[in-house]
């Protein structure tokens, strides 16, 4: 009978550890579909878990994750408090309808690139790479993010692009077609963390990070006014819309990542306003 009733005491503070907890607790806060891209709070020293990654969690109580563009169609986000109890979140991935574009011209060396300038595409991948790997405690992605330039938009996230007939990775960003020198500014906070004037696919290439694994990428630039660890803040002039690289015309392609996962920059602002103006923060 003791025994029974140590087992039945064990099983009732386990259970009680896996109570939900109430809306001040744990708040999410972000769109639950694919590209989507969430900012979390839970109390200061809360351990935070989600597909089995560790995430890095602020002083006071600040982490995110995202959605890449095939995930779904659920995930599953462990908190551990502070005070030994447990919450476990089985959440819902929303799926979503991606466009198709055709865009035919391309110089055939630019679909299929010839056999000597892979050596150099790899090595150009692996640069991107190692600057979206970084895991820096800033929280620059809280304020939320402004459009970086303005103009007409030529090119969706999601999209799978056929160059030439030929089938390709789906596009990962928001392309934004305008002038060569018109002004990009930064969406965000950040600290520059790659810059590259000419790499094979992407052309003039800009990294900010803005902390926790998130963040921008700016291709096809002009010119590039920052240099590689210079912090920059929300609204300020890091470059200019160019046609570097792999285009057609003059554009700039805007993309955010949360370290390998390549989210929708579209849903964090909106449509394109007739002129620029900051949203207000982005809070969980």
């Amino acid at each position: 009978m003791r025994r029974f009733c140590l087992i039945a005491l064990c099983f009732v503070v386990w259970a009680a550890t896996l109570t939900p907890l109430s809306a001040d607790d744990l708040r999410l806060n972000g769109e639950f579909v694919q590209g989507g891209f969430i900012v979390g709070h839970a109390p200061p020293g809360s351990a935070v878990r989600f597909e089995g990654r560790p995430l890095r969690v602020s002083k006071g109580g600040v982490f995110a994750f995202g959605f890449g563009r095939d995930a779904g169609p659920d995930a599953e986000l462990i908190v551990e408090f502070p005070d030994g109890r447990i919450e476990v979140r089985e959440l819902v991935v929303a799926p979503r309808e991606f466009n198709i574009q055709h865009i035919d011209g391309l110089p055939p060396k630019k679909v299929t690139p010839p056999p000597e300038t892979l050596e150099r595409i790899r090595a150009e991948g692996a640069r991107v790479r190692a600057a979206r790997a970084g895991d820096s405690d800033r929280t620059d992605f809280v304020d939320g993010f402004d459009w970086p330039a303005q103009g007409r938009i030529s090119g969706v996230y999601g999209s799978q692009r056929i160059l030439n007939g030929e089938p390709r990775q789906p596009h990962f960003g928001i392309d934004i077609a305008g002038p060569v020198g018109r002004p990009v500014l930064a969406p965000a906070a950040g600290v520059v963390s790659l810059v590259e004037p000419d790499l094979y696919f992407s052309g003039g290439t800009l990294l900010l990070d803005h902390g926790h694994g998130v963040t921008s990428s700016f291709l096809h630039m002009s010119r590039i006014d920052v240099q590689v660890g210079q912090r920059v803040e929300r609204g300020d002039r890091v470059g200019a819309i160019g046609a570097t690289g792999r285009v057609t015309g003059p554009h700039l392609d805007w993309r955010i990542n949360w370290f390998d996962a390549r989210l929708d920059p579209g849903l964090l602002v909106g449509s394109m306003p007739e002129r620029l103006v900051r949203p207000a923060p982005m809070r969980p």
